[in-house]
């Protein structure tokens, strides 16, 4: 298995992965593939950021992190949505997927990543509640969903602001 960045060719393709990943997700409103569409259309998207799982020539796993900002400004990653292809999970892709994109984070000027995802999984990267940091989201997601990684230790100390994850 083969990680690296999207090229423009292989959008439709991971419209269809990110489709078909989520179709069997515990939560989903059946749009992650349009919302992916959407982040990368948008401002914040670093393509450098995008990454693909990729396996004999097939695409089996997608991510991406993108630019957004807390509420008081400061500039922080999104990570969303991860998708991995039915047939091969449980093999260590998402989180490899996850670890990659993390390793390619550090050293920019956003010093912490987000996300909404189940906190038993984002967890063992280090996620932890973004309430135990002093940061809380507008949008009625319960709080043990949005997580937060600092990737630089104590970036976040003596925050206290909010976040809107708003539609791209």
């Amino acid at each position: 298995m083969t990680i690296r960045p999207e090229r423009p060719e292989e959008f439709p393709a991971i419209h269809r992965l990110v489709e078909e990943a989520f179709r069997t997700a515990k939560v989903s409103d059946g749009k992650e593939q349009d919302f992916t569409d959407r982040l990368r259309a948008a401002g914040g998207y670093i393509p450098s950021l995008a990454l693909v799982a990729e396996e004999e020539g097939r695409l089996i796993g997608h991510t991406m992190l993108t630019r957004t900002t807390l509420r008081d400004g400061t500039p922080v990653l999104l990570l969303a949505p991860l998708s991995v292809v039915l047939d091969c999970r449980s093999r260590g892709i998402g989180a490899a997927l996850v670890r990659e994109a993390l390793r390619k984070a550090c050293g920019r000027e956003e010093q912490a990543v987000v996300l909404v995802g189940d906190p038993a999984y984002y967890g063992r990267f280090g996620f932890r509640r973004s309430t135990e940091l002093g940061i809380r989201n507008t949008n009625g997601i319960p709080d043990e969903y949005v997580q937060v990684l600092e990737l630089v230790p104590g970036a976040l100390a003596g925050t206290h602001t909010t976040i809107a994850f708003e539609e791209p």
